[in-house]
């Protein structure tokens, strides 16, 4: 063998070089295929963080079986142990959380302790017992009127109940049109609210409530009442305001009204949580119960 065909590696020169020859499929067989890259886990989607959660909480009221019109006659029956009262537990072992962006409605008949409820979410009331944390600035509408002086004018109540909501003045005087359009109460602001129905109420406590998007809010049948054009409106408004994450907690009687507001429900029954889950399964629920 020439030089030459030493440098091409055994090939004579000027033969083209040849490419090797395939394999037999018989030698390959029971090789091991190349190792392809593993698949990477799928991601689990990450929950919101929970915003409020109740565990094992009760509200117990003491109720005297006798009628006390006074203080005196009161501290009177106390010292002599005439006083007999009998405990109520309003609620009872409720155990539940609220994610943010959550919209839940809370259904039950009257009694159930709906309200009790929402007070203890907003510290109105401290539970007898159980553990209530909630973690973001809470507006609660609990009831028609609450945080308003029926002496005062509505104008004057806008100030009163937004510095109670924790607005600063001058941020009040800056959306106090604003209030006024919304309630539709223009021909009305500077009137004492004692005269107000209670209608009238709702309006101005839901447009104060909402001039500022809280990071939860509490309604406790406020859009039960009013004529129809008015609760279409506060449902607009509420929409916009879940689209942003408000976290909404919302009491109705209304089936249909949690459905459109809402995303989530629980069931309350004597003070007890019976239900907790989807919308439309608890409400289809409820509807079953009171039947």
């Amino acid at each position: 063998m020439s030089d030459t065909e030493l440098k091409n590696g055994g090939i004579p020169a000027g033969e083209p070089a040849t490419t090797p020859a395939a394999v037999p499929a018989e030698q390959t067989a029971g090789a091991v295929p190349a190792a392809t890259p593993a698949e990477k886990p799928k991601k689990k989607k990450k929950l919101p963080p929970k915003v409020v959660t109740l565990e094992g909480v009760g509200m117990r009221f003491r109720l005297t079986e006798q009628k006390v019109d006074n203080l005196k006659e009161y501290f009177i029956r106390l010292v002599k142990r005439k006083l007999n009262y009998h405990e109520f537990w309003a609620l009872k072992d409720v155990t539940f959380h609220v994610r943010r962006g959550w919209r839940v409605g809370i259904l039950g008949l009257n009694g159930a302790g709906k309200s009790t409820l929402l007070k203890i979410i907003a510290g109105v009331l401290k539970p007898s017992e159980g553990q209530v944390t909630v973690k973001g600035n809470v507006v609660p509408l609990l009831e028609l009127g609450a945080g308003f002086d029926k002496e005062y004018t509505g104008a004057e109540n806008i100030y009163l109940y937004g510095s109670m909501l924790g607005y600063p003045r001058d941020f009040i005087r800056e959306k106090f049109d604003e209030i006024v359009e919304f309630s539709e109460l223009r021909d009305f602001i500077n009137t004492p609210v004692k005269n107000y129905s209670s209608g009238m109420k709702a309006r101005l406590g839901f447009a104060i409530a909402t001039v500022v998007d809280p990071e939860i809010l509490i309604l406790d049948e406020v859009l039960s009442v009013g004529d129809s054009k008015f609760k279409k409106k506060s449902e607009k408004k509420l929409k916009s305001m879940m689209k942003k994450g408000v976290t909404v907690l919302f009491v109705s009687h209304s089936c249909d009204q949690v459905r459109r507001i809402c995303n989530r429900a629980i069931i309350l029954d004597h003070g007890h949580l019976i239900a907790n889950g989807k919308v439309d399964e608890i409400c289809d629920m409820y509807e079953e119960m009171i039947k």
